[in-house]
């Protein structure tokens, strides 16, 4: 294996995304804090959210010398009317959000016996149900402009049919369902909806709970290049599709999994 993993990586410009109102859930930290930097690094005026408050106060301090600093807002995604508060008071700042990247979730392992009714409505809250009200809250600002991006993460676990992860896995195929409805009913506004699909990606989350070099070696016999998903690939791909280089995908699950899936 080569060392591409340890090499600087330098994002491509996207002079369009400079000035764009964009807003992160679970911002805090792994994805969403790279997701973060990376649209601030373009210019872009980013709103993050998380639950976790000295995480993302910390990223917030870190991005504060930057042209565009970020702002961190803390929000209880599970709270629907917390959300759309947060979400109103966002959009009688920023008058409208151009781009809107529904990232936040958990992939909590169970075992299908121990799924309780009141487990089964909180990890639907978690990784599902927020994505949907966090874009209904900024669609009719979109609307009113005809432009704006929607970016829902999905995940590859449920295309592997991965152990223990049965919730997150019915989550997260059913935001794949709710972007095609998406990218159909928005389209006539010129609102453009995807769902990026992330493979297995080395965040300090999954570094820190489940390495082990078992795992490592399961991952990289699985994927046609024998490098691992890095935080900076997913956030590239959501540069290219946010901006108007993608301007003519929509609907679609886009795969940055190294190609494990498929192949």
């Amino acid at each position: 294996m080569s060392d591409t993993n340890q090499q600087a990586f330098v994002y491509a410009t996207y002079p369009d995304l400079a000035g764009k109102r964009v807003v992160i859930t679970g911002g805090g930290s792994g994805i969403g804090a790279e997701l973060v930097s990376a649209f601030v690094g373009q210019g872009a005026r980013v709103w993050f959210l998380d639950i976790a408050e000295e995480a993302g106060r910390a990223l917030e301090q870190k991005l504060a010398g930057a042209a565009q600093p970020a702002r961190f807002v803390k929000c209880d995604l599970t709270d629907i009317p917390a959300l759309q508060a947060t979400f109103a008071a966002i959009v009688a700042e920023a008058g409208a959000v151009d781009i809107l990247l529904n990232n936040a979730a958990n992939d909590d392992r169970h075992e299908i016996e121990d799924v309780t009714p009141a487990y089964w409505d909180n990890r639907m809250a978690v990784n599902l149900r927020h994505k949907f009200f966090c874009s209904q809250a900024v669609i009719p600002g979109m609307k009113a402009q005809n432009y704006g991006v929607i970016l829902n993460f999905g995940s590859i676990s449920w295309y592997l049919a991965s152990s223990q992860l049965d919730l997150y896995m019915t989550a997260k195929a059913g935001i794949e369902g709710m972007t095609r409805g998406m990218a159909r009913d928005l389209g006539k506004y010129g609102i453009r909806a995807n769902t990026v699909v992330p493979g297995a990606v080395r965040t300090p989350r999954q570094q820190a709970l489940w390495h082990t070099p078992e795992e490592e070696a399961r991952i990289l016999a699985g994927q046609c290049i024998q490098e691992r998903v890095e935080m900076q690939d997913v956030a590239a791909l959501s540069l290219f599709l946010a901006s108007s280089n993608g301007r003519r995908c929509s609907g679609r699950e886009y795969f940055v999994d190294a190609g494990w899936y498929g192949a």
